[in-house]
């Protein structure tokens, strides 16, 4: 019996795991997803807490804006809930399967459920905060097509 056909009876087959391709921040482009990178955190601010008592358990949800980057430049991270507790300033986190959202015309780097942020070993290498692509206003533009 050929692999194809073992295949199609037996359990699903997983995928084989791509290697991270680990990119730069100043490499980071509006709609784009999929990024791994390495970033020290400069600085956190929470943005919203709010408790909810519901029947069993008490949900809380809390959003932090941080300042992340590398040696090429900065980015706003959108740290949400358990990701808050991390993104502590001066620790080095590894940021998989990241996605730029746009929020008022301005990247923000976004993990979702498909994501991961952890924490790494510290980094040797300075944050560049003079090129921080959340200050970069971005238009949408539509392109009439003829």
């Amino acid at each position: 019996m050929s692999t194809a056909a073992q295949q199609g009876r037996g359990a699903a087959v997983k995928p084989a795991m791509r290697k991270p391709v680990f990119v730069k921040v100043d490499q980071l482009k509006p709609g784009t997803s999929g990024h791994t990178l390495v970033v020290k955190v400069v600085n956190s601010i929470t943005v919203l807490q709010k408790g909810r008592v519901a029947s069993a358990q008490s949900r809380q949800t809390r959003i932090s804006e941080c300042l992340v980057g590398d040696e090429t430049g900065a980015i706003i991270f959108t740290a949400r809930n358990e990701q808050v507790d991390i993104m502590k300033p001066g620790a080095t986190v590894i940021i998989r399967n990241a996605k730029i959202d746009m929020f008022k015309g301005s990247m923000r780097l976004v993990v979702d459920k498909w994501g991961r942020v952890e924490v790494a070993e510290p980094a040797s290498f300075a944050v560049k905060e003079e090129n921080n692509l959340s200050l970069v206003e971005y238009e949408l533009v539509n392109v009439a097509e003829e």
